[in-house]
């Protein structure tokens, strides 16, 4: 499976773990799955912590960094035909950083790891 996590997976599997349903942890830590994170949520994450609405034990990069080393997550990019798939979206959610990983999830056929609810009304597989 081709996990992209959401921005609060990320920072719970990296921070604290036991947040996370154990078939959510159990499928990150499958040997064959791959861990995705999109830039959008490194920017989410660097914006948040320059204005002081995200508390990490260090930097953005390092935490970045340390989950590509230990866990193998893949930092992935966007391209146009994520920004296309924007307009196929129903406006149930408005934050952007939540719709591009929406339309980023469903353009590459991948499960998005997600507790937010309102993901799962947009089609695009969700795994919580």
């Amino acid at each position: 499976m081709r996990l992209l996590l959401d921005t609060h997976t990320l920072i719970w599997w990296d921070r604290e773990p036991s947040r996370l349903p154990d078939r959510v942890r159990d499928a990150i830590q499958a040997p064959g799955n791959d861990l995705l994170l999109s830039i959008a949520s490194v920017w989410e994450m660097q914006i948040k912590q320059s204005k002081g609405t995200l508390q990490l034990d260090r930097t953005v990069r390092a935490t970045v960094e340390s989950q590509q080393e230990r866990n193998g997550v893949q930092v992935v990019g966007l391209t146009l035909p994520h920004v296309w798939e924007l307009a196929e979206l129903p406006l149930y959610h408005s934050d952007p950083f939540d719709r591009i990983l929406l339309a980023q999830a469903r353009a590459d056929r991948l499960t998005l790891v997600s507790r937010d609810a309102v993901m799962r009304r947009y089609g695009a597989e969700v795994l919580w």
